[in-house]
């Protein structure tokens, strides 16, 4: 009995003193971002010995039975990072350096100096590229979103320094204005992009024709294309309007101009929906016109959907990238690399893709954009567990010099 109080002693303290460093690591990780808490997990040691024909159970200490990875979410706390992303709900990001992919909930992401999306220590972060970018870095294509690939074909996300939204010309112009019933000429404008980027202004001029034919009133129109500062002609067409007697548009011959290499339709409307003429005071009229000006690229962020983002210097923003979010069967199963990056194993079973009910490849959780996954694990609870170990440790401490002591004192009376 006496070496059996020693041994349950000394299980008790190697394997409460592994306890005490497990949650020592959850409390010192109190601060990292994206950290997964393990939780130890004790039994009993239990050992059967024969006496006479009645086998025994006899306890023999404790033994860590193995160590849980905490699942619970961690609490979101507000960025100012526009790459700053977490996860709300199960799913891992992926990151690579020049081994295999790992793991992590740690969502701190920033541009680096070669435009990769890398996380702080410097690993790619893994998703889809949208490849709407040509080679001289010129957006091809405008896009709403980028679908997630196949799991296997998922790249390090690299992006240009410098992007280029290019110009998109005008092709409609329509105005709507009031052009009176006066002799005196109505000037009404359009701003229109051309196809080399310029915005030139479209002017239509108004004109009473001198001599009428009733019913309705008959006007003639010029249409100019210049550059704004009236330096540059492109083009001029001429063309006819007429209104019936309620100054309704009927008709007119205008329908197009060159825009310094692009045509733009001209839109007059039609009845009251226009250019119209009622006898009452011009006022001035309003254009809507198609087009975009090009733009150079202002940064990259992260939507709530995982979505990497280029935005321009014209307003205008696309998709780039999709992030990948990894999935697990078991993500307990995963081998812990450091506090935040794990790689998959035999447990954990090979990571995978959501897919929705079409088949499509989706990341399967909620984004949360400027936000990060603080650590999992509670101080006030862990501060509470360390205590109950450092106790328990104790009183297997002293268990131990007991049977020492009692140990030492048989073998005195045997002497």
């Amino acid at each position: 009995m006496m070496t059996q109080a020693f041994y349950t002693g000394v299980s008790g303290l190697k394997n409460y003193s592994d306890g005490i460093d497990i949650v020592s690591d959850n409390i010192a990780n109190i601060s990292t971002t994206g950290f997964r808490a393990y939780v130890p997990l004790f039994d009993e040691a239990l050992t059967t010995a024969s006496a006479g024909l009645s086998p025994q159970t006899i306890g023999m200490g404790v033994r860590m039975q193995a160590t849980a990875m905490s699942l619970d979410q961690g609490s979101l706390q507000l960025s100012d990072r526009s790459t700053d992303i977490a996860i709300l709900g199960d799913g891992w990001f992926g990151v690579q350096g020049d081994g295999d992919i790992l793991y992590t909930r740690d969502g701190s992401f920033n541009i680096n100096s070669d435009a990769d999306l890398v996380t702080n220590d410097g690993l790619c972060v893994m998703g889809t590229p949208g490849g709407n970018i040509s080679k001289d870095n010129v957006l091809t294509e405008v896009l709403n979103e980028v679908k997630l690939g196949d799991i296997t074909r998922q790249e390090k996300l690299r992006f240009p320094k410098t992007l280029t939204y290019p110009p998109e010309p005008t092709t409609k112009a329509k105005f709507i204005a009031n052009i009176g019933v006066g002799t005196e000429p109505v000037t009404v404008g359009a701003g229109v992009i051309d196809p080399q980027n310029n915005r030139n202004h479209l002017r239509l001029e108004f004109t009473k024709k001198a001599i009428q034919t009733p019913p309705g009133t008959q006007f003639d129109v010029t249409a100019t294309v210049q550059s704004f500062d009236g330096k540059t002609i492109y083009s001029t067409k001429n063309g006819e309007v007429s209104f019936d007697e309620s100054g309704a548009l009927r008709s007119t011959t205008l329908t197009s101009i060159d825009n310094n290499g692009a045509p733009v339709a001209i839109d007059l409307g039609s009845g009251y929906d226009g250019i119209v003429s009622i006898d009452r005071p011009f006022e001035s009229g309003t254009s809507i016109a198609d087009g975009t000006i090009g733009g150079d690229l202002r940064g990259y962020l992260i939507s709530q959907n995982g979505e990497v983002v280029a935005t321009f210097s014209n307003g205008r923003q696309s998709s780039v990238a999709q992030i990948a979010v990894y999935h697990f069967g078991n993500d307990q199963g995963l081998n812990r690399i450091s506090a935040t990056r794990f790689q998959e194993s035999n447990n954990s079973g090979k990571a995978f893709f959501m897919k929705n009910a079409t088949g499509e490849n989706i990341i399967g959780t909620d984004i949360q954009n400027f936000r990060l996954e603080s650590s999992n694990y509670d101080m006030t609870s862990g501060l509470t567990e360390l205590i109950i170990l450092q106790r328990a440790y104790d009183a297997n401490s002293r268990s131990v010099t007991t049977a020492d002591q009692m140990i030492q004192k048989a073998l005195q009376m045997d002497a």
